[in-house]
């Protein structure tokens, strides 16, 4: 019999759970195909980059607006403002994204710059083995040095180092409290003086 007040045993072990496990004893062999894979590729499209060229933006909502990420694409403006039409950017590895909007002047700036220096280190071969070289192509020298640039979406992280300040010039400057409750007072009377000097017109 069941003693003391607990809830009344109902357990249910029916089911043959056992028969439904999966598991991932291939894991170890999976990255190695994965990694094998990658490098298949790299070697296929070389010397040209793995990765397309993609711009920086920031996270979306305030919870997450002071982290930068890589984004889709680069906007028609930031590649309007870099002098890269939108058809040539997706023959040279620049990824576009025709719906995403400039909102900060100092972002689209950033990658404006981005696409530039980008623009600058590009080497773009003839097309076919045996043609010779067409305007915006580059030179038969710099063909035979070219090199597979690997991780061109990696964000520089900036310095997180904080700024120490004295304590004793914020004191000189004034008490914060008195200032937040000074100016909080002033906010709030703005309606009833501006009702003052109506009436005693």
């Amino acid at each position: 019999m069941v003693k003391h007040n607990n809830i009344v045993p109902n357990a249910h072990f029916h089911k043959d759970w056992q028969r439904r496990v999966k598991c991932f004893f291939d894991q170890p062999a999976k990255k190695k195909s994965r990694r094998l894979a990658r490098a298949a590729k790299a070697a296929a499209v070389a010397p040209r980059p793995v990765d397309k060229l993609r711009p920086v933006v920031r996270c979306p909502t305030i919870r997450y607006n002071r982290k930068v990420r890589v984004g889709r694409g680069f906007t028609l403006e930031e590649l309007s403002a870099a002098g890269i039409s939108r058809k040539y950017a997706k023959t040279v590895g620049i990824a576009v994204d025709a719906r995403r909007r400039n909102r900060s002047v100092a972002a689209k700036q950033a990658n404006v710059a981005r696409l530039q220096d980008y623009k600058a280190r590009l080497v773009v071969f003839p097309r076919g083995s045996n043609q010779k070289p067409r305007g915006g192509d580059a030179a038969p020298e710099d063909t035979a040095s070219a090199t597979q640039i690997s991780g061109i979406n990696t964000i520089a992280k900036p310095d997180a180092t904080p700024e120490f300040a004295s304590i004793e010039e914020a004191r000189a400057a004034g008490s914060a409290y008195k200032s937040l409750r000074i100016n909080r007072a002033e906010a709030k009377l703005v309606g009833p003086r501006w009702k003052a000097t109506q009436a005693d017109d």
